[in-house]
């Protein structure tokens, strides 16, 4: 493992999805899961979103719709809070969608439609009660 690339993607993954996922993601893993945790750490967050040709919003909308034509709903929820926190617009978020039910098929977006319906309701009522 190199440790600067893996400390850089946790200070990546923990600005965009929270220090309460990572640390949980952390605390909860195992010998088992423990090396996906690493390798996720440090390859998709420190050696790709570490990357500065996309800006992190560009980079999650892209996993928007990568991750709805996959149908992962628990990723999906994870990534739509971090793209919230990445300046992405419910209303880009809407439009990501619309473009994974034309070109990944209408159940995805269905499915991804309602989990960000969901997302979004939480964080207005996030917002809110602060």
């Amino acid at each position: 493992m190199d440790k600067s690339t893996f400390e850089r993607g946790r200070q990546i993954r923990t600005a965009v999805l929270g220090k309460e996922y990572v640390d949980k993601a952390f605390e909860t893993a195992d010998d088992f899961n423990r090396p996906l945790q690493e390798l996720v750490t440090e390859y998709c967050w420190g050696a790709i979103w570490g990357r500065e040709q996309l800006p992190r919003k560009t980079r999650s909308m892209l996993n928007l719709a990568m991750i709805s034509a996959l149908n992962r709903p628990h990723e999906l929820r994870a990534h739509l809070k971090g793209a919230l926190v990445n300046g992405v617009t419910p209303e880009e978020i809407r439009e990501v969608l619309l473009q994974v039910a034309i070109y990944c098929g209408v159940p995805a977006a269905v499915d991804s439609f309602r989990i960000a319906r969901e997302v979004l309701q939480e964080q207005k009522e996030a917002a809110s009660r602060a």
